[in-house]
């Protein structure tokens, strides 16, 4: 499965090209050890006199940035630091890794390397390799979104390959026979409601619960891809099909909290729209990220969208495992040869 791609970041775009650790021979993986941390732990090895000083304070507050999209502040990775004469081979293990290599004896200017599945599998390590302080300190500064992308597109790369092995094959079907799609969607999402062009699955646990959505709808032009036609489109297939416990509540979109931009997935142009939902007349509410994706083949709009209900609990997790999934649709075959034209920019 091609890994996931999102423009505008260059670190966050070679990242995506690494070659894997595996035997060219065999094409098997070399045989590494599980990797240690949880998700979006980013471990920092920093020699201590530098951690508290501008060096280390720069990489704290790259790291140190909200999830975007969330209707409370969440930060995007757990951070922990980690002295030089600490990094031994038990914290070789760590699943993300930053290690910040100040020496003028070696080095003219700041520059970076990333090494994937060195010590551990998965793994990914980010080396900033810089003279001084100072010039260290103002590359990390510069670059904080294209290191808080680094390290989020190889969580979620990490998903999307756990996600091909473990995905739910009935929604799958479904999928292929309403939309001649392909998509693949958490195991733990089993209860399926079918609409009119649209699809929507949930855990359906009422807290923590998780949610996909699809539908489709014809390709006009490139006006088509403007956040106020997003926002109602969207709206009117969520009212029709995700009604509330009582007839005058229905899914709307919170249209104060959506942002929208250009991304390019699977070498195809795509429109992600992220921001708040609420349902009308009620207090449950919650984040969605959504990819909408033009069908060439069928002349339409596909859209794909996570979306997350849980008051009370931490939905970072949730949601990005949620986004991960959209990443894996695969059109019609044909379809991603063309390309909308470069309109793209009338979002707004």
């Amino acid at each position: 499965m091609k890994r996931l791609m999102i423009s505008m970041s260059v670190i966050a775009l070679v990242m995506l090209s690494l070659v894997s650790c595996r035997n060219k021979k065999s094409g098997t993986d070399l045989l590494t050890p599980a990797s240690s941390g949880r998700p979006y732990e980013v471990t920092v090895v920093m020699a201590d006199s530098l951690w508290n000083r501008p060096a280390g304070r720069a990489v704290f507050a790259a790291l140190d940035t909200d999830v975007p999209g969330l209707p409370q502040s969440e930060r995007s990775f757990h951070i922990y630091h980690m002295d030089v004469q600490d990094y031994d081979q038990i914290t070789k293990l760590s699943r993300n890794l930053i290690l910040a290599d100040i020496n003028p004896k070696l080095y003219t200017q700041t520059k970076y390397k990333y090494r994937r599945d060195v010590y551990s599998s998965p793994q990914m390590i980010l080396i900033i390799q810089s003279p001084d302080e100072k010039d260290f300190t103002a590359y990390v500064n510069s670059h904080k979104n294209a290191i808080v992308d680094f390290f989020t597109l190889a969580e979620m790369n990490r998903e999307i390959d756990f996600l091909k092995e473990h995905h739910n094959k009935n929604i799958s079907d479904k999928v292929k026979k309403m939309f001649g799609c392909d998509i693949n969607i958490p195991e733990e999402l089993r209860s399926i409601k079918i609409g009119k062009d649209f699809l929507w699955a949930s855990t359906n646990t009422g807290t923590a619960d998780m949610n996909f959505a699809m539908y489709s709808y014809p390709y006009i032009s490139n006006e088509t891809f403007t956040k106020d036609y997003f926002i109602a489109k969207r709206d009117s297939f969520m009212k029709v099909n995700i009604p509330g416990e009582k007839p005058n509540m229905y899914m709307a979109t919170d249209t104060n909290f959506v942002d929208v931009k250009n991304i390019v997935v699977k070498n195809a142009y795509a429109m992600e729209a992220r921001g708040l939902w609420e349902m009308e007349h009620d207090m449950m509410g919650g984040p969605f990220v959504s990819h909408s994706s033009v069908d060439t083949v069928n002349n339409r709009v596909v859209v794909v969208e996570g979306f997350v209900y849980a008051p009370e609990t931490r939905k970072r997790d949730l949601i990005r495992k949620m986004e991960a999934s959209l990443y894996t649709l695969q059109l019609p075959i044909g379809s991603q040869k063309s390309s909308v034209s470069k309109a793209h920019n009338k979002n707004k």
